[in-house]
């Protein structure tokens, strides 16, 4: 539960190095809203980095300080949210290895990604325990937090309903207390009557007629309460479901707005199909990469009218200019009044106007390392802190403190 009163949000990024412009639009924009809202927690994802780059684990470091000095120069506040790297969290890997012990192994199986990755990086060896095992790492990622809401794409929905069933069967398993009703009934009690009788009703509603809006009216109803302690608010939640104590809540995933920002070919932004523009790159390198871009094919010469939803300038055009400039460039395509490049350089000025302050503020850090060091570390044990409490609960619930 979180000490602020804000819900909890959990999110994490592969340390890949540099980031371009569509982890921009399509991840960090997003934060920068999410961290004025919720209580957040943004990760360096180095274990799961090493799914796939166990080989050549040297490229990680790097990589991760690259990206931490992104987050920073876009405007990630740490005094908004908290910012570690998992591996300095090593509860992470004692709550995926407590998980494992009652996971299905065929659950793990049937994750989409498990098989598409395997294919997609075929180039690599991928019939590993860790590769297998990286979507229970990614549950105890986000439980460890009780993270009510996890910011995902469309492709990573399944992974959150993997977490779901996870923390549906550790509750059952091990949410149950020899006195839990009696625990259950004094919660109640601290409610006050009026409280009280909504509860009970509530629960009537949804346990007997199955009404999903009474468990989530009797789910709000608990997150106002003052008068109970967070493990009564757990055990009342448990008690909705017919249950036991809900030791951990089930994440729920919080659809990120798909990236309009395309690559330079028209493909997705991705360094695999060396289509990107980084968020720190040269000015010149920008400029050249968006002036030799690819264009509608059937525009040979400048007399020929195009189509614009057949040019991957066009996409650009999406993101970065007003009605205004999409209307000349609609206008003048079609009826062939400018040439490409002309199309491409209110994109070049936008671009670069975008990346400025970025570029500026990224060089400010690289310029003082120790406080990157300092803003990670500070997160990190502030993460640890959360992770300590909840594994203790763990432990409990499992009856692996020995008194």
């Amino acid at each position: 539960m979180s000490t602020s009163g804000k819900q909890r949000v959990l999110s994490g990024m592969r340390p890949t190095g540099q980031l371009h412009l569509g982890h921009y639009h399509g991840v960090l924009k997003n934060w920068l809203d999410l961290q004025q809202e919720y209580e957040c927690f943004f990760f360096v994802a180095d274990w799961h980095a090493l799914t796939t780059e166990y080989e050549d684990p040297s490229i990680i470091e790097k990589s991760v300080w690259d990206m931490v000095i992104d987050w920073l120069a876009v405007g990630v506040n740490p005094g908004s949210a908290k910012l570690f790297i998992q591996s300095r969290v090593p509860e992470h890997a004692e709550l995926q290895m407590l998980l494992g012990m009652s996971t299905p192994l065929s659950w793990l199986e049937r994750v989409p990604s498990y098989k598409d990755q395997q294919e997609k990086l075929s180039n690599k060896d991928l019939t590993t325990y860790g590769f297998l095992g990286y979507p229970l790492l990614q549950t105890a990622d986000i439980i460890m937090y009780k993270a009510g809401h996890v910011p995902v794409g469309e492709d990573q929905v399944s992974h959150v309903e993997l977490a779901r069933e996870v923390v549906r069967r550790f509750n059952h398993l091990y949410g149950r207390e020899p006195d839990f009703e009696e625990k259950v009934e004094a919660a109640i009690k601290k409610m006050g009557k009026k409280n009280a009788r909504l509860y009970h009703e509530l629960r009537r509603n949804y346990q007997e007629q199955g009404e999903a809006q009474a468990l989530e009216k009797a789910r709000a109803l608990l997150e106002s309460q003052q008068n109970i302690s967070i493990g009564d608010r757990e055990r009342l939640s448990g008690y909705l479901d017919g249950g036991g104590k809900a030791i951990f809540p089930e994440p729920k995933a919080l659809l990120t707005p798909a990236s309009k920002m395309m690559g330079l070919d028209g493909q997705k932004m991705s360094k695999s199909y060396g289509n990107t523009i980084s968020l720190r790159e040269n000015p010149n390198v920008v400029e050249e990469k968006i002036r030799t871009m690819p264009t509608d094919p059937a525009r040979v010469r400048l007399t020929d009218p195009g189509e614009p939803s057949k040019c991957p300038v066009w996409n650009l055009h999406q993101v970065y200019s007003d009605d205004e400039t999409k209307e000349w460039v609609v206008d003048g395509c079609t009826k062939a009044k400018i040439g490409c490049l002309d199309c491409k350089k209110p994109l070049i000025k936008a671009v670069l106007e975008e990346q400025g302050p970025i570029r500026e503020r990224a060089n400010e850090y690289i310029n003082d390392p120790e406080t990157v060091r300092g803003i990670i570390a500070d997160g990190c044990e502030a993460a640890r802190d959360v992770a300590r409490e909840t594994m203790e609960e763990v432990r409990d619930a499992m009856g692996l403190i020995y008194r």
